[in-house]
């Protein structure tokens, strides 16, 4: 007892050294641990959200950046395709695709145009006002609504791709219909809105005012008996309202407008297995993947990373360990002359060196529960730091 007390008391006037050899001895400790656990939750949540998509319809390319934009609606953008393949999978009758376009953000959150299957395919339902019925509504996953403090009857406006737009795509002003229940996956921190308006925001659809009506000449380019032409004086509405919502239109074949990819729900094993078939032939500008075979392959490679991240935090704990020593001798050479004193007093080498690992117990019973602090919060909170930082 007499040696912890005099080890606690030389530990509490040297604050600064003792809160280093703290945070050193946590870091070692609690390190190796925190990544395992944010690991190990980031393999659950790419596992299961892929193993619960059956295929992917997309453009040839890199199927990791389809399964990441068309899953967890990362920011890799895979070429796109038309609704043409929509009408492959259909006249197919293997499978019911879900159309996706995930391309556009609102307030850094991703936009996805889908139809109401996607929300009975993800069992996801609604907690707040309702679904969105009309073109220009929108629902909000739980974790954006929650952030953005946003609800029914609110607005939310879609972002421009680039800072300046000349392409003349004006930002939608979108209307919340509703708020999605908490999902725990990546719907939480969605956008959801019809494709249709996903497509009004790409500038492919748009409303303005009647120009066979309008009292403004200088907003007529062009007039005869069969067409009026406008000019880009004709400003476009950037809102949908009852008022105006019949003036909205698209301009071209609906069978080339583009998705970023199709979400198909086979009939059963072996209608999945045929319409891979049917993808095989090179000629077709699409590709089939097995999201859950996509995202083991991503996996092997994160266990091979984190094999050379845990090497290397041995090393650097290693390290770390022989800093500690090399403090704690230099610290010995610095205290020769207590030592000394604490001999010519009458203490024994055993006292001595019982004083030096009470020292050392101390700081390491106070790192403990420090540690335990931090692993406890990973483990909390690691579905969140997960979504928001590795997926």
């Amino acid at each position: 007892m007499d040696s912890l007390y005099l080890a606690w008391r030389y530990l509490s006037f040297y604050k600064a050294r003792s809160l280093v050899l703290i945070c050193c001895i946590t870091i070692i400790a609690a390190l190796p641990l925190v990544l395992e656990t944010l690991v190990d939750e980031s393999e659950r949540q790419l596992s299961s959200r892929a193993q619960s998509s059956p295929l992917l319809i997309g453009a040839k390319g890199s199927s990791l950046d389809l399964v990441m934009n068309s899953l967890y609606f990362s920011d890799e953008q895979p070429e796109p395709i038309t609704m043409a393949a929509i009408d492959q999978v259909w006249d197919s009758g293997l499978a019911a695709p879900i159309p996706l376009h995930i391309r556009y953000k609102a307030r850094t959150y991703p936009v996805v145009g889908t139809t109401l299957d996607y929300f009975d395919f993800r069992q996801l339902e609604i907690l707040q006002g309702q679904m969105f019925a009309l073109i220009g509504q929108c629902v909000l996953g739980a974790e954006a609504a929650r952030t953005l403090n946003l609800g029914p009857g609110d607005t939310i406006t879609s972002s421009p791709e680039a800072m300046f737009d000349i392409a003349g795509v004006y930002p939608l002003k979108m209307t919340i219909a509703g708020v999605l229940s908490e999902s725990n996956s990546a719907d939480d921190r969605a956008v959801f809105v019809d494709i249709q308006t996903a497509w009004i925001i790409g500038g492919l659809g748009h409303g303005h005012t009647d120009v066979t009506r309008t009292q403004d000449e200088s907003v007529i380019l062009k007039k005869d008996a069969a067409n009026v032409t406008a000019n880009a004086k004709l400003m476009q509405y950037q809102e949908i309202t009852e008022d105006n919502i019949d003036s909205f239109h698209l301009h071209g074949d609906p069978a080339d407008f583009p998705l970023t990819a199709v979400l198909a729900v086979p009939v059963d094993d072996k209608s999945a297995t045929i319409l891979q078939g049917r993808y095989l032939d090179t000629d077709n500008p699409y590709q089939i993947v097995r999201p859950a075979e996509v995202i083991d392959a991503l996996l092997a490679t994160i266990f091979k990373i984190r094999t050379v991240l845990d090497g290397i935090i041995v090393l650097v704990g290693f390290a770390t360990l022989l800093s500690l020593v090399l403090v704690f001798s230099l610290s010995l050479r610095l205290r020769e002359k207590e030592i000394d004193t604490i001999f010519k007093l009458g203490a024994s080498r055993a006292t001595v060196t019982c004083l030096l690992g009470a020292e050392i117990s101390i700081i390491i019973v106070v790192s403990g529960p420090i540690c335990s602090a931090i692993m406890l919060l990973a483990g909390h909170f690691d579905q969140e730091i997960v979504r928001r930082l590795l997926i």
